[in-house]
């Protein structure tokens, strides 16, 4: 089994873009074949501040094990929420060494289409991730077009992992 973990980083709980990240995951890799955590920050706004905290080291530490990890979070002022920046601030330099992340953004339009791929991938590559391939970005416009919209993205990363589970058989 493949433990999956999503990290929602919008403030608002049981939220859209906790919504698009979760469909995202349901068309990557089939329900039989994982297990899935869903860790909404939005109910863990009076800890993800508190340094010495025990249920946000665990909360860390769940995700550092996950075999797939996708971001998520709305655009703000053109990047990822503070939110998510004070979570994944937790981590030391290769923190997430060994975690494939998917980074997630959704938006009002297209304006920062890139954004997830321009921002929040390069700090998920910082902390160690591997990124298979751009950012995904909905514009909430786009949200009755959810499955399409998904499905066409995991399909995306479906391709990128299969290339590089390719190299492995060479790689001494």
């Amino acid at each position: 089994m493949l433990n999956v973990t999503i990290v929602v980083g919008n403030p608002k709980p049981m939220s859209r873009t906790r919504l698009i990240a979760e469909t995202l995951v349901e068309k990557l890799i089939p329900a039989d074949v994982r297990t899935l955590d869903v860790i909404d920050l939005a109910d863990y706004l009076d800890e993800v501040l508190r340094w010495q905290s025990e249920s946000m080291a665990a909360l860390t530490d769940a995700v550092a094990r996950s075999d797939l990890a996708v971001f998520a979070t709305p655009t703000y002022k053109a990047t990822y929420t503070g939110l998510l920046k004070c979570f994944l601030d937790r981590y030391p330099a290769n923190g997430l060494a060994g975690v494939t992340a998917i980074p997630v953004h959704t938006g009002a339009d297209l304006t920062h289409s890139m954004g997830a791929t321009f921002t929040l991938a390069p700090l998920l590559a910082e902390l160690g991730a591997i990124v298979p391939g751009r950012g995904f970005h909905l514009p909430m416009g786009q949200l009755a077009e959810l499955d399409e919209a998904t499905e066409r993205a995991a399909a995306e990363y479906t391709a990128n992992l299969r290339r590089i589970a390719r190299l492995a058989p060479a790689l001494a």
